[in-house]
């Protein structure tokens, strides 16, 4: 798995947690306030589409994990 896949899935899973935990109509309210987790991490998400800087990206090819699967 390449750390872009990897990056994709952990994002899409934060966004999907923080708004679990951030809407009253869900049956995993916390607080209103992690909402603000969803704003940052789509956020970043933006920023990272022109930059190409990602903090997890870097963390993952520290580990070792490859930037493509070819």
């Amino acid at each position: 798995m390449s750390t872009e896949r990897i990056v994709r899935i952990v994002a899409g899973f934060f966004i999907l947690l923080s708004l679990s935990l951030g809407v009253e109509g869900s049956p995993l309210f916390h607080s209103g306030n992690w909402l603000w987790f969803t704003a940052f991490v789509g956020a970043n998400l933006f920023q990272s589409g022109f930059t190409r800087f990602c903090p997890l990206e870097i963390i993952l090819k520290k580990l070792g994990i490859k930037e493509t699967c070819r």
